[in-house]
């Protein structure tokens, strides 16, 4: 899912200028759009843990089939469930999630025999979850579970909602759309309502015959409904085995566009009434990536279809629902005649985000919100190489770096940042947890982890994976041992380095001519904003470096894995004239310090532009960062203007340089303090 910031990039546009933007224009750049919600600095503050207890495991739902007739003037809905279901231990009762919605009658018909009614509906406010409780013992084996209900087209943007929009008449009116990640599918349906509990679905709606009615699969039956002229029952194929909070209806009006994609997976994209032609871009866009991800995982697209619809009233950005992916109206339409060249890419990057979903958290699901990191850091990451692809005029990894990239590093350098990986019990937690540390930062050690495993590997791995659990669930520890396997290197220990402890090192590296070959000396220490680390232990990173050379900027002389808190290693054939730098393409998520003279020596490659532009973008970051002893300012000042003096007029720098001193007032994290 994708949530959209309240505040334009000008933090991207101050980087790529060359300026350091404030630190709050950093916190809320476009890359924090994939946050759950905006935090006050971008952090979200650990929350108490509430006690909480998983759905029992005695019975399972196998396929619901699920009617819903919405009444988009009371703004009520009503449903009725049938759902195949499993009783794997024999049991009086059944324990569901449900939430605002009134149950009218329940029962359970074992295959075979007769039909039991509950007797009782005892709800659970807190908890969201009601127990169904029979006259008698419900014995093993499967059966059909049939329950009426009623419920609210609520105002509350999740759940079952409605969503007010205007007619090109100026006429207002109402549509009913589903917003269920991550706990409010039990808004629209009693249902076992947690990713690992899969099933199919067989949805029918009862709409205006005058509505377009949309769900996951394609339509295969409309006709009239029997009570009521004006109404249309429309049913819809059966879906494959998902999770709840992928399940997705929409009534209202729309126009689309549509197309097929080289694959003949028929794609379209719904718009409000009038605006058909503001949908052609994303249509563009989602006819191109879905052959991309399906050659990328080497795995089809599992659907017959795939619609794109515009919300009128809509909380997050995007949300990837199987089948029919909802957006808000600004993360989708774009106005051929105005619409600006950066609303093109936030529109192609959020479609490639979604898109890729579809397998990376649809086909195969994370067996718990604990890993919700990897599948919305993951998609974070190869939505930039799927635009990358599509639209490689866009440059788009530079702004990965000004974005995703150096918005992580400024957060996970406080203090009270937290590891990616956050373990989750209660489900409310996710809202609580869930920031630019998980989304950004995620983003960027999925984008190192497949640079140190390379992307032959890295795409033999992620089929594995895919294939091997395709319309199950897994945990970011299956995802490394697929990757593991693919690439013969030591995936799980290095991205536990990454994931499961918070922070990222300074490397600080100094250079010796030994007669041709030039040779290095690396040494790791937490990277801290605030001042020296002060724990008992100071943590360490196995870092994959890139090293490269004058000779070829655009290639890696050498890669090494960094496993220990100080190590050398030696570059062969390095003339004394050639520069050496770290961190080729600004990939690896850590900062480098220079000696003096291995900075000097980057000045050429600055002044004639061989230094490519996003290693020149991090070469700056990097300086910024370390712009903190307040005894070395004149010293630091000296430095910045001799590398950014190579590229940046004497005004602009005279404007960097006043903003760099005035927010360097702690002292550098060059070594933890004991």
């Amino acid at each position: 899912m994708w949530l959209a910031a309240a505040v334009p990039s000008l933090a991207r546009r101050l980087l790529l200028l060359g300026s350091p933007p404030p630190p709050l224009l950093l916190l809320l750049s476009r890359s924090s759009s994939r946050r759950r919600r905006l935090h006050s600095l971008g952090l979200a503050a650990m929350p108490e843990k509430r006690p909480f207890e998983r759905l029992p495991t005695e019975v399972s739902p196998i396929n619901y089939s699920l009617c819903l007739k919405p009444d988009l003037l009371d703004f009520t809905f009503e449903g009725k469930l049938e759902a195949a279901a499993q009783v794997r231990q024999a049991t009086n009762q059944i324990v569901m999630n449900c939430a605002d919605i009134d149950i009218i009658t329940a029962s359970y018909a074992p295959e075979g025999d007769e039909e039991i009614h509950a007797t009782g509906f005892n709800y659970q406010n807190e908890d969201e979850k009601v127990t169904l409780s029979f006259p008698s013992t419900l014995q093993t084996g499967t059966g059909t579970l049939k329950i009426d209900f009623v419920g609210e087209l609520n105002d509350k943007m999740k759940g079952f909602y409605r969503s007010r929009y205007t007619t090109p008449a100026g006429e207002v009116r109402y549509a009913a759309v589903t917003q269920f990640e991550a706990t409010d599918a039990r808004r629209a349906f009693p249902c076992w309502d947690e990713p690992a509990i899969k099933a199919t679905f067989d949805i029918s709606l009862v709409v205006p015959k005058d509505r377009v009615a949309l769900s996951n699969m394609n339509v295969i039956d409309r006709k009239p409904y029997p009570d009521d002229e004006n109404l249309v029952e429309v049913k819809f194929a059966r879906t494959p085995v998902m999770s709840t909070y992928l399940v997705a209806f929409v009534v209202g009006e729309y126009d689309f566009v549509e197309t097929r994609s080289k694959d003949g997976v028929c794609v379209r994209v719904y718009t409000p009434v009038g605006k058909a032609e503001q949908g052609k871009f994303a249509l563009e866009v989602a006819a191109k990536t879905l052959p991309f991800y399906k050659d990328y995982f080497n795995v089809p697209y599992p659907l017959p279809k795939i619609d794109l619809i515009a919300i009128a009233d809509f909380a997050a950005g995007a949300m990837e629902n199987w089948g029919l992916v909802t957006y808000r109206e600004t993360a989708l339409l774009i106005d051929p005649k105005n619409s600006c060249s950066s609303s093109r890419q936030w529109v192609a990057l959020v479609v490639g985000h979604e898109l890729a979903h579809q397998w990376f958290g649809n086909l195969v699901t994370m067996e718990w919100w604990t890993h919700l990191w990897l599948n919305e850091g993951f998609a974070s990451w190869i939505e930039y190489l799927c635009v990358d692809h599509c639209f490689p005029e866009y440059d788009i990894w530079t702004q990965f770096v000004s974005a995703d990239y150096t918005r992580a590093q400024e957060l996970d350098a406080l203090d009270n940042s937290h590891p990616i990986e956050v373990s989750v019990g209660h489900p409310s937690e996710v809202d609580e947890i869930f920031d630019a540390i998980s989304y950004s930062k995620g983003a960027s050690v999925i984008r190192m982890l497949h640079d140190y495993i390379g992307d032959k590997d890295f795409k033999k791995g992620m089929n594995m994976y895919l294939t091997k659990f395709q319309q199950k669930n897994a945990a970011t520890e299956d995802l490394w041992e697929s990757l593991e396997s693919a690439s013969g290197k030591p995936i799980a220990a290095v991205m536990n380095t990454w994931t499961k402890q918070m922070g990222f090192p300074l490397i600080y590296v100094e250079a010796e001519q030994v007669e041709d070959d030039r040779v290095l000396k690396l040494s790791q220490k937490k990277f801290c904003a605030s001042g020296p680390y002060v724990g008992e232990d100071c943590p360490q990173w196995m870092v994959p470096i890139t090293i490269s050379t004058s000779e070829d900027p655009n290639q890696a002389k050498l890669k090494i894995l960094m496993d220990k808190p100080e190590m050398s290693v030696v570059l062969k054939n390095v003339k004394p004239d050639q520069w050496v730098k770290l961190n080729l393409g600004t990939v690896g998520f850590y900062r480098t310090q220079y000696s003096s003279a291995m900075l000097e020596s980057l000045l050429p490659g600055i002044r004639d532009l061989s230094l490519p532009p996003v290693d020149r973008l991090g070469l700056q970051n990097d300086l910024f960062s370390l712009l903190h002893k307040q005894a070395d300012m004149q010293e630091e000042k000296n430095r910045i203007e001799r590398v950014l003096g190579a590229t940046l007029s004497p005004e602009l720098i005279q404007k960097v340089l006043t903003f760099a001193l005035s927010m360097s007032a702690a002292p550098l994290c060059g070594q933890c303090a004991h």
